[in-house]
């Protein structure tokens, strides 16, 4: 049997499965505590992972780590959430406290993996899977291989920067269509840092003039105010509770601020995987993450649209746009197909 570690910034996920996608033997979830870093993580890993590994004989391990690594050195690079984690020799962690050899990855590459092989894309050559949520990471698998192993990085939809004027690291998909990045923009409108669109005031007017530009200008602002007053209930009048998911059960209810915002950032979202279609051409692009669960009216029907807008036209209707079928087990069945492979890393 194998077990699949998924090492994320609020969540711990520790598997057993035997590699092909069945359902587990049996599964841990524990939660993080960010303030005891990396080394208060190696310690639930060690306690779970021991009781494990004795009662289903386990051969090897994989893990999906949430932030970059080198694979080949089984080394984390850093995690965002949790401070520990900068070149820390992980693999070798596992051999030394653990006795078992472990293959480590990405925990989006896993989740990529397992979508690829098992999930949503099981029946494709070729998939890309996207999850958006507090990030936006991608991977790509093609026979049901992942793609860039080895490299320091690969498929990184969230880091695409779009237009020639995005010349910082921070001006990214992620930075207009994660979910932080949605609560950001609709903030953003209710405090006015971002102003009512035109389109919105202009409107059509049979014979405009001063008078009836004037009244729909103050229609508009009524409007406004009931929208940020909905918004701001919505939050218990505190706005650093505000999240995606808050404005997407808004835009359902038919708050014009918060739809606007959901399709600006599914127009962001939409134009990068048109990039990735259009360089690499998957038949399948599977979509998870939190932000996908608001669902097809607000997030997955918008989404399409904006790739048809955006993608190559002679790849037009030559892939598909799907929910994650996985869910939360998908980097662990994704790591459990990692130890399934074999390490990258090797003991000297």
């Amino acid at each position: 049997m194998l077990l699949g570690i998924e090492i994320g910034g609020t969540k711990l996920q520790l598997g057993i499965g035997d590699g092909t996608g069945r359902d587990l033997a049996a599964l841990v979830r524990l939660d993080v505590n960010a303030r005891q870093g990396a080394a208060g993580i190696l310690e639930q890993i060690e306690n779970a992972a021991a009781v494990l590994i004795q009662k289903y004989d386990v051969e090897r391990i994989g893990i999906g780590f949430g932030g970059p690594v080198d694979s080949a050195a089984g080394t984390t690079t850093k995690s965002h959430q949790v401070t520990g984690w900068e070149r820390f020799p992980l693999s070798r962690w596992c051999l030394e406290s653990l006795k078992r050899p472990a293959t480590l990855g990405n925990d989006c590459d896993s989740a990529a993996l397992a979508e690829a092989r098992f999930g949503a894309g099981r029946d494709a050559s070729s998939v890309f899977y996207v999850t958006v949520g507090t990030g936006i990471g991608g991977g790509l698998v093609i026979d049901g291989q992942l793609h860039g192993r080895g490299r320091p990085a690969a498929a990184e939809i969230g880091h695409l920067r779009p237009g020639l004027n995005a010349d910082r690291a921070e001006m990214t998909v992620e930075s207009l269509a994660s979910g932080p990045a949605i609560a950001a923009a609709a903030l953003a409108r209710m405090t006015g840092q971002v102003s009512t669109s035109l389109e919105t005031i202009r409107g059509p007017l049979a014979h405009p003039n001063r008078q009836q530009v004037r009244k729909r200008l103050a229609d508009v602002q009524d409007a406004e105010r009931e929208y940020i007053t909905d918004l701001t209930q919505r939050c218990r009048n505190d706005l650093e509770r505000l999240t995606a998911k808050l404005v997407a059960q808004a835009a359902a209810d038919g708050n014009e601020i918060a739809r606007q915002v959901l399709d600006h950032a599914c127009q962001a979202l939409g134009w990068g995987i048109a990039q990735v279609i259009t360089l690499v051409a998957p038949d399948v692009v599977v979509i998870g993450g939190g932000v996908s669960l608001i669902g097809e009216q607000f997030f997955f029907m918008p989404v399409r649209a904006e790739v048809a807008r955006y993608v190559f036209p002679p790849l037009a209707g030559s892939y598909k746009i799907v929910p994650a079928a996985l869910g939360e087990l998908a980097v662990v069945h994704g790591a459990i197909a990692l130890a399934a492979s074999g390490p990258d890393f090797q003991s000297a």
